[in-house]
């Protein structure tokens, strides 16, 4: 247990960036929460189609691990993410996410540039299932793939 305990106590530099991070009040709808300029920050969509999104992302130092690598954390969220984004409907309150099952396959570094792909592998009324892969833009490399399911209230057919 006191290695579990060591392992997850912050250093003093890690301690000292965290409380060095300043960010105004968020207004809804006005501005990005710290969640989003945090953590999505950088994501830049590339191109969309009908059931699909194609993503890059820069690997931010922000977003990695103790060894440098981008922590299995911020891969669930960008599964989540994109996952939900691909089947996000203007006008309809966001969906929810109902279940993901994540492979990590591979790592990626600071710096790194990933290509991540969400498409849409069905619907049934409020349900939706996603398949997001992550990969290394450079070498091609894949670093995770995921399967989301959401649920969201669907367009009326009136």
């Amino acid at each position: 247990m006191e290695k579990v305990k060591a392992f997850l106590e912050l250093t003093q530099a890690e301690s000292d960036r965290v409380s060095s991070l300043t960010f105004p009040p968020h207004r809804f709808g006005s501005e990005c929460s710290f969640y989003e300029y945090y953590a999505l920050r950088g994501i830049r969509v590339d191109r969309v189609e009908p059931g699909q999104v194609f993503c890059t992302f820069k690997v931010p130092p922000r977003l990695t691990d103790r060894e440098g690598k981008l922590a299995s954390g911020a891969i669930a969220n960008l599964v989540d993410e994109v996952g939900g984004a691909v089947v996000y409907v203007e006008g309809l309150p966001m969906n929810v996410s109902v279940d993901m099952s994540i492979s990590f396959l591979s790592t990626a570094k600071a710096d790194d540039v990933l290509e991540i792909i969400g498409r849409v592998l069905g619907q049934k009324g409020g349900y939706s299932g996603t398949s997001v892969i992550v990969k290394n833009k450079t070498t091609g490399e894949l670093i995770a793939e995921g399967r989301h399911s959401l649920f969201g209230k669907h367009a009326s057919k009136m």
